[in-house]
């Protein structure tokens, strides 16, 4: 993702370390100008690509997605399987005497016969009406958790973006505030030079150049880490081109807590999924109350004896199965279900109450950060910027000291990644928002 030339910086800046005398160190100082201007020009060479379109890889290709959606067309099969009656029972009955043989028999005894029957297990009435029922919330509950798995994926792909934005952008800062060390350097460089500075003086902005240099590789290494997570995201291969992010630009949020909770209600799958959970348990108490009532067995039987001397038999059967043992199966049944309904109903309210907290704190997250950024659009950034400019003046007329030239710098160059990294906080705050809502905030 990052360039050839970053790795070149780097290398120009531990060189630079190295070197521990005056001389090697004003060399850093001349050259150093060039090493930081040149940077940005090939910082974002490669092609960026937009959240829009990691999303839509992300959707079709992602293994836990796509998991979801096979358990989702696993569920829908089963409401016609258990809403259709039990399949038939064929049966072949042969009875001789006098031989072993089949269908021998006949000129021996008048009680041989052959014969062909069906049976069919008939439930009763509306219960399996309501097993259908039961297995198509069930599909329903499914389906919800497609869209819980999918809005999931899509907030890590979010947060892991905008992260890998911040690092872009923060690593773009080090350079640029690179130009202002070298001013600092600079000053440093024409005080000693003049008699008015010390040595000691140019320490400190060698020791800084060492500290951009270690934030620079740790910024390599998180980069790395969010490369690849997003491309286990994606089902990339791990060795597959990085991912460039696109610029970070802050989203106003327009709407009010109350709306993004009435959103919320209607439209979050895990607060969906329960309330269809209390359906499919309600339904299951009525199945359980159904089955304080007898099934039935009907069987058709035909029969033939010696057709010589007797014509064929037919016989109709009907079977009762009677629930005689109510007290230990069909009561216990039945306060299971009800206890299953209670719980359902917990587990819903607990569930809002979750959501409606999450979405709270994420809420108050992006109005905060909002603000966080004002402050450093309006104060911050300008302030400091003006403070190192007064501090470099000051200095360069020997009215300040060093240190306080340094701490200028330093002001300057944490505003600018706090800012960037407020973005971040921002766009992720506003990630988990739609994740919860299921609305398009951006």
């Amino acid at each position: 993702m990052f360039s050839i030339a970053k790795r070149n910086f780097a290398a120009r800046l531990s060189c630079a370390v190295l070197r521990r005398t005056i001389p090697a160190l004003l060399l850093f100082a001349g050259f150093g100008g060039a090493a930081f201007a040149q940077e940005p020009a090939s910082a974002h060479a490669g092609v960026a690509t937009s959240l829009p379109e990691l999303l839509a890889e992300a959707e079709k290709n992602n293994p836990q997605i796509e998991a979801a959606r096979h358990g989702w067309e696993a569920a829908k099969q089963v409401p016609t399987q258990v809403s259709t009656l039990p399949d038939p029972q064929f049966n072949l009955q042969h009875m001789s005497v006098g031989s072993p043989r089949p269908f021998a028999g006949y000129t021996n005894s008048d009680f041989a016969y052959i014969g062909l029957g069906v049976s069919q297990d008939i439930p009763y009435p509306g219960k399996l009406r309501l097993k259908g029922k039961i297995a198509k919330r069930g599909a329903d509950i499914s389906e919800q958790q497609i869209e819980s798995v999918r809005r999931t994926v899509t907030a890590e792909l979010k947060a892991a973006y905008f992260q890998l934005a911040y690092l872009s952008k923060t690593l773009a800062i080090l350079e640029q505030d690179g130009e202002l060390l070298k001013q600092v350097q600079q000053a440093a460089d024409a005080r000693y030079r003049s008699g008015m500075g010390t040595q000691q003086d140019l320490l400190p902005a060698q020791l800084q150049q060492t500290k951009l240099l270690r934030e620079i590789a740790m910024h390599h290494l998180e980069v790395g880490k969010l490369e690849a997570q997003l491309k286990q995201l994606l089902n990339r291969s791990q060795d597959s081109p990085d991912i460039e992010p696109s610029d970070l630009v802050e989203t106003p949020l327009v709407q009010t807590y109350a709306e993004l909770l009435a959103a919320a209600q209607v439209q979050n799958p895990e607060i969906v999924g329960a309330k269809k959970m209390i359906e499919k348990q309600s339904l299951q108490v009525d199945l359980a109350r159904q089955d304080f009532y007898p099934d039935f067995n009907v069987q058709y039987m035909w029969q033939r004896t010696d057709p010589t001397q007797f014509r064929a038999y037919y016989m109709l059967s009907v079977g009762v199965r009677v629930p005689i043992y109510r007290g230990r199966k069909q009561r216990p049944e039945l306060a299971q279900a009800e206890a299953e309904k209670l719980r359902a109903g917990s587990e819903l309210q607990a569930q809002s109450q979750q959501i409606a907290a999450e979405l709270r704190a994420q809420y108050v997250l992006a109005q905060q950060t909002s603000e966080l950024l004002k402050i450093h659009r309006e104060g911050l950034s300008p302030q400091s910027r003006s403070e190192f400019q007064a501090a470099l003046a000051a200095y360069q007329s020997n009215k300040q000291e060093f240190q306080a030239l340094l701490t200028a710098f330093l002001d300057v160059l944490r505003f600018d990644e706090e800012y960037w990294q407020n973005v971040s906080e921002y766009q992720t705050a506003i990630a988990r928002l739609e994740q919860i809502t299921g609305l398009a905030l951006r």
